[in-house]
């Protein structure tokens, strides 16, 4: 005889408030056979401090929401090969695998483990404060912003890979971010996306008051080590995920590099990540000079050369 089946359910009290969808969702897995709890408002944890996590006998974590919730829930799932399945009810949400019209088929296919797990890269961060014998220890997955504590400054920051130095200068700080967190602050920031399947780190300057200040990336190898200068005009100030955060004095050094961990993602469509990215970004995949074309070969009262008629 098997035993009891065991999920959990992550979101948020708005959602619960606000309407149906999550008592629908714990009533579709109560009747596939799971018995089913809920989490809601998880809390930061402290910077460098591990949070309870589900126990072992969860089959499955469920996040209704967006990417924010799924972050949340990473914390739950950490150190542990329990695998956590999305379904959007946010923006963008990159990381989900359903939007929440999709609701009862993820859940069906839940129940006949018709899934795929997908492996994302963590980072591990070890923050060295001055004078510290051994690190605070923390980790993310979508990225480790550094920046400046005092908003009116610039924070001073040396930057080494491997320990060689790369290069220095001032800036609002840096994001060193994960594949998966590369369509995320990175981004944003305007650093390059990364497939998902790619073992790499990213490090994107912020603001930085320099001449040589791109992104760059290393392999999977590799350490990033950034020290705030001891003649740094403002402190500085590390978050992981948005979520862990800690005050970092001049003098600290934060070095990041692959976790021996991962976060173990379902994937129920076999969707390729490039689909996903035209999709979520609503990318124009086809370019004005092909629209033009199409059109007749005129753009805003131009005619491309190769598109007139000759009258030899």
């Amino acid at each position: 005889m098997f035993g009891t089946r065991h999920a959990v359910v992550v979101t948020h009290s708005r959602l619960r408030e606000s309407g149906t969808v999550v008592e629908e969702a714990v009533g579709q897995l109560t009747q596939a056979g799971f018995e089913v709890s809920i989490i809601d408002n998880i809390e930061a944890p402290d910077f460098g401090k591990q949070p309870p996590v589900v126990s072992e006998r969860t089959e499955i974590v469920v996040v209704l929401g967006g990417d924010g919730t799924i972050l949340r829930a990473a914390e739950l799932v950490h150190c542990t090969s329990v695998p956590i399945l999305g379904v959007n009810l946010g923006h963008v949400g990159f990381l989900a695998e359903f939007e929440s019209f999709q609701m009862s088929e993820a859940i069906r296919r839940v129940a006949e483990h018709d899934y795929s797990i997908d492996e994302r890269m963590i980072a591990h961060v070890d923050v060295w404060l001055p004078g510290a014998s051994e690190p605070i220890e923390d980790w993310a997955l979508n990225d480790i912003t550094l920046e400046r504590a005092d908003r009116g400054k610039m924070v001073e920051l040396s930057i080494r890979v491997d320990d060689v130095e790369m290069s220095s200068f001032g800036c609002d700080g840096v994001i060193v971010s994960t594949p998966t967190g590369s369509t995320a602050y990175a981004f944003s920031a305007g650093g390059p996306i990364m497939w998902p399947n790619v073992k790499a780190l990213q490090l994107v300057p912020l603001a930085a008051h320099a001449l040589f200040a791109r992104p760059l990336i290393i392999g999977s190898g590799s350490t990033f080590a950034i020290d705030i200068l001891e003649d740094s005009t403002s402190d500085g100030w590390i978050c992981c995920d948005g979520r862990r955060q800690c005050a970092l004095p001049r003098g600290t050094r934060v070095e990041v590099r692959e976790s021996k961990s991962t976060l173990r993602l379902a994937r129920l469509s076999g969707v390729p990540f490039t689909n996903r990215l035209v999709t979520k970004f609503d990318l124009p995949v086809v370019g004005w000079r092909e629209q033009a074309r199409k059109t007749g070969g005129v753009h805003h009262g131009h005619v491309f050369p190769e598109d007139k008629e000759t009258n030899e």
